[in-house]
């Protein structure tokens, strides 16, 4: 079976262009030789899934929704979980059929859909292989608006500021941050983390920044437990308060600091993000930044929606607010 590549290839295009003229993209400028090129093609190769691909209302949709995480993996990571129970409540309540496609599950080169809700970060290959099964592509989680893509993220510089402010009103200086990073596929560089670099910015700006007091793994219980442990032995003194960057890590922290018999929010007080469901379970309760990650999935499919029915000349970008929510592990 034809795909774009091979279009391209014979057209003497890039793979984009192909990709945006068979789709009818009509914020793409090319010659008319150049886009007669390319259906010309297309036509010599069989190709004919952009004949399927039409936008149209009224119609039974069919979205695919691609998870940069393994079905394993995402259990280890609420924040994505909540995510996807957004996209599959959204898709039941509007009797959209949906196909999942998880980390590791080679993407169906005959996949036919209306259009892809892509959750997670994702490699400029790895968006080029979603564009060439369908044009129609919100992100989740990451914003590819320059790549011409509608994105749904996060606002994490309001949610940073937001409890580092809390600490400066309480009194509190000495804050260090246990944070995570990620890479993507085949990829040996990690990705900027937006809560680790407002926090950093933040810090330095007030000449507060302490990097002896700055550790980062991975997005896990245990790597929380791991880096508080390593924060403790390393350290003669202790930060007052401390900034994780999700819960999951916050948990492990929590779980380190009671082994070391180090009073929570006595001597060390801890706000994590996210607001999972165990954050009001473990003691003391996790005081934490919430994020409607559920609202964040229903968002994205009303948003694909709008995109599969109606033509846009920008794509946007959806910035979903944090809140943050106090409870026992700070002052």
């Amino acid at each position: 079976m034809a795909t774009i590549k091979d279009i391209a290839g014979q057209a003497g295009v890039s793979v984009a262009t192909v990709s945006r003229v068979l789709n009818y993209d009509s914020s793409i400028s090319v010659a008319d030789e150049t886009r007669r090129k390319i259906f010309e093609a297309a036509e010599n190769l069989n190709y004919t899934k952009h004949m399927k691909n039409t936008k149209g209302k009224g119609r039974p949709k069919k979205i695919a929704l691609v998870h940069w995480y393994s079905e394993s993996k995402e259990l280890e990571d609420l924040y994505y979980l909540s995510i996807r129970m957004g996209v599959e409540k959204y898709v039941q309540d509007k009797k959209i059929e949906l196909v999942r496609v998880f980390e590791g599950q080679d993407l169906p080169q005959d996949l036919e859909v209306d259009g892809i809700v892509a959750i997670g970060k994702f490699s400029e290959s790895q968006r080029q292989a979603l564009a060439d099964v369908s044009r129609n592509l919100v992100f989740v989680d990451s914003d590819q608006t320059r790549e011409g893509y509608d994105s749904v993220v996060v606002d994490f510089v309001q949610g940073v500021h937001e409890v580092l402010n809390y600490f400066i009103e309480k009194g509190i200086t000495e804050i260090g941050m246990i944070s995570g990073q990620e890479s993507v596929k085949g990829s040996e560089h990690y990705l900027t983390d937006l809560r680790t670099e407002t926090f950093t910015t933040y810090m330095r700006q007030r000449d507060l920044y302490r990097p002896e007091w700055v550790y980062t793994s991975e997005f896990s219980v245990d790597a929380g437990y791991d880096l508080m442990t390593r924060l403790i032995k390393e350290n003669v003194t202790l930060p007052k308060a401390l900034f994780v960057a999700n819960d999951a890590i916050a948990i492990g922290c929590l779980r380190a600091l009671q082994e070391n018999k180090i009073e929570v929010p006595k001597e060390i007080s801890l706000v994590g993000f996210n607001d999972i469901s165990l954050a009001k379970y473990v003691y003391p309760t996790l005081s934490t930044v919430r994020v409607n990650t559920e609202a964040m999935g229903e968002i994205a499919v009303a948003t694909l929606i709008e995109v599969i029915e109606k033509e846009y000349a920008v794509s946007r970008k959806i910035t979903i607010l944090t809140e943050f929510i106090k409870r026992d592990s700070s002052l």
